[in-house]
C-alpha cells in the first residue's frame, strides 16, 4: 500500500510554494536585520551604562535569533519529515 502526499493534486500548489518561500526569505532578512540592530544597540547601551536599554536590546536579540531558527529549522524539519514519509 503506497500512501504518500501528492503535492501536484492541489491546484496552485506551485504558487503556494513560491509564496511560502518568499515569506520565509522576508522573515530571515528581517531577523538578520533585527539581530544586527539589537547587537549594536546592546553594545552601545552596555558601554554607556544604560542597563535598561541593554536588557531590552538583549531580549530583542534573543527573539530575532529565535525567529531565524524557527524559520530556517522549520523548513529543514519539514523536508526531513517529507523524506522520512516517502521512505515508509
Amino acid at each position: 500500500m503506497d500512501v504518500f502526499p501528492d503535492f501536484g493534486a492541489v491546484g496552485g500548489a506551485d504558487d503556494l510554494r513560491a509564496i511560502i518561500g518568499a515569506l520565509l526569505m522576508y522573515v530571515l532578512i528581517f531577523a538578520v536585520l533585527a539581530i544586527l540592530v539589537c547587537a549594536v544597540t546592546w553594545a552601545f547601551a552596555s558601554s554607556s551604562g544604560n542597563y535598561q536599554s541593554a536588557l531590552k536590546s538583549r531580549a530583542g536579540l534573543f527573539v530575532a535569533v529565535g525567529a531565524a531558527v524557527l524559520a530556517g529549522g522549520g523548513v529543514a524539519w519539514m523536508n526531513f519529515l517529507i523524506g522520512v514519509g516517502q521512505q515508509l
